[in-house]
């Protein structure tokens, strides 16, 4: 079985992990009127941006839709351009459970995970 750390995302592309991927799926399962999870980036946050998740009934035309193990999720061009080459991956640990977002463009992160800068 491969793991999220061995998932090879080529440039300008994104990738969900399998974890990821049966996480969305449970999440929308439980959801009446949401059909997809929008991950996106803003700016701010303690390192310039960060990522932002909603669960949204609505796919504009231009979006870019990944969809896997009844999963669908959705990413914006412009939040593609910040993204480019990441992994969305979802960790249950002791510290507890959190979409995480191996990005490579970031050159800095904080604490909290979702905050970033390039």
């Amino acid at each position: 079985m491969t793991t999220a750390t061995e998932i090879e995302v080529p440039e300008g592309q994104v990738a969900v992990s399998a974890a990821a991927a049966r996480r969305v799926a449970k999440i929308l399962e439980a959801e009446v009127d949401k059909n997809a999870l929008r991950v996106s980036v803003e700016g701010g946050g303690c390192s310039g941006f960060s990522y932002k998740f909603d669960l949204v009934s609505d796919q504009q035309d231009d979006d870019i839709v990944l969809e896997d193990e009844g999963s669908k999720v959705l990413i914006d061009p412009v939040s593609l351009m910040y993204m480019g080459g990441s992994l969305i991956d979802f960790v249950d640990d002791l510290m507890g459970q959190s979409f995480q977002i191996r990005n490579p463009n970031a050159t800095a992160s904080c604490g909290c995970g979702t905050s970033f800068s390039i």
